[in-house]
């Protein structure tokens, strides 16, 4: 029989040993292995969104001019140009950009037009390093690769971003961007230039973007346009989407119109509070 408890004696707290504790799981964003499971996928891509978005909203950058060009196109090799007038136009473009942000009596303003690129070497890495070099901000927005494409060192700190998800990097290349200028490249830079021309031939793209296509010997050469239009698959029309340049200074000029006329006449639309998204190259929801 069990021992019945002596008049006057106090009955010891139960403490369970070890064994009868129940197991304590870490909270769930702080499980790496859930966070690295297919099951978590949905998370990861809303984390390549949400942080550039806070990035760019604490240093209030409202829009970007994106650089596209080869990975393999270096400062001393056989397409050094391009590597030295991609440099050049982004150090033109950067001291505009500055000009358009300087601070007001009564508001700490927006930064216009920086400097963007795949954040990779190449012409990636002279867009920054022009940059870079008069002192701006400059973005790029890197992915894991197994070969060329590494950080190039140019980039400003809080504004380099690594991306796993191609689709999402596409994204903010489109997301603050209201020019682009194509340097020559290969499939990456093909892939990027087809994209967004086919946004705005299809009308997608609610913000006008403006498209330059730098070297226009090498664009020329490489898309025959006149053969497209020939077989009927895009019309004449199609090749006001963009416009060729052969130096910094003609594709600043031609980057100064377009911009002026479309974002910073007077009826042009007013930058977007911070606690909204910034103002973007969105696509029509109908």
């Amino acid at each position: 029989m069990p021992a019945k408890d002596t008049p006057g004696e106090k009955k010891a707290p139960f403490h369970p040993d070890s064994s009868t504790e129940p197991l304590r799981r870490p909270l769930a964003y702080r499980e790496e292995a859930f966070l690295q499971s297919a099951e978590s996928r949905p998370l990861r891509i809303l984390s390549e969104y949400l942080w550039p978005l806070s990035h760019f909203q604490e240093e209030r950058i409202q829009d970007t001019i994106v650089f596209f060009g080869s990975a393999r196109i270096h400062e001393d090799g056989p397409l050094s140009r391009y590597y030295n007038e991609a440099r050049e136009l982004a150090k033109l473009v950067t001291v505009w950009g500055a000009e358009l942000s300087m601070p007001s009596a009564d508001s700490e303003p927006h930064r216009r037009f920086i400097v963007c690129s795949g954040g990779g070497p190449g012409i990636m890495e002279a867009a920054n390093r022009g940059a870079a070099d008069v002192g701006g901000k400059t973005i790029g927005l890197n992915i894991g690769l197994p070969f060329e494409q590494r950080p190039n060192p140019y980039i400003t700190p809080e504004l380099c971003f690594e991306f796993h998800y191609f689709f999402m990097r596409k994204f903010w290349f489109a997301y603050l961007a209201k020019a682009l200028v194509v340097f020559p490249g290969g499939f990456g830079t093909l892939d990027e230039l087809s994209e967004i021309l086919t946004l705005a031939q299809t009308q997608k793209l609610e913000n006008k973007i403006v498209i330059v296509l730098y070297g226009s010997s090498f664009w020329r050469e490489v898309i025959n346009f006149d053969a497209l239009i020939k077989h009927g698959v895009i019309s004449e029309s199609d090749l006001a989407l963009f416009t060729f340049a052969d130096s910094p200074e003609e594709a600043l000029r031609i980057l100064r119109d377009g911009l002026t006329h479309y974002y910073l006449e007077p009826e042009s639309v007013l930058p977007a509070p911070l606690d909204e998204t910034p103002e973007i190259a969105r696509s029509r929801t109908s």
